[in-house]
């Protein structure tokens, strides 16, 4: 069994969304000690001593610099890949603190977005940059 049933299906975490199910639209990402990964392709039982967060999880109160630059960048439009939008960039920038649009381009990739929100995604990493460098927080709660 995927983990991505057992977020969404067992422990009712639905922020994390089932696409296709093969590793291709990357509805499905959550973070792998701090690393954007593909839920629907991580079999449960690889999962022992690894650390997992999922939207839920990343600010309980929507303060994580990434969700806060989305609102400000009205980013979301049907929404549905979103939450794997927020964790691919919140680990970019746990990575990479000033990320070019090159790098960002390539974060988001592995995240298909049918409404092509990517240019105010773009923007929106930008400016939680902008936040996490002004002192404007960019870590979260763990779940």
């Amino acid at each position: 069994m995927p983990l991505l049933w057992i977020l969404r299906d067992v422990l009712g975490m639905t922020g994390t969304k089932f696409g296709c199910g093969v590793g291709v639209c990357g509805a499905c990402t959550v973070h792998a000690d701090g690393a954007a990964v593909k839920s629907c392709l991580l079999p449960v039982e690889n999962t022992n001593g690894h650390a997992y967060r999922t939207i839920e999880g990343l600010s309980p109160d929507g303060g994580h610099a990434v969700q806060r630059a989305w609102l400000e960048e009205d980013v979301a439009q049907c929404g549905y890949c979103q939450s794997a939008m927020i964790l691919r960039a919140a680990a970019l920038l746990a990575a990479v603190p000033s990320p070019t649009d090159a790098q960002i381009d390539e974060a988001m990739s592995d995240v298909l977005c049918r409404c092509g929100s990517y240019p105010r995604v773009r923007k929106a990493v930008h400016r939680a940059a902008a936040l996490v460098q002004a002192g404007g927080g960019g870590k979260g709660g763990g779940r």
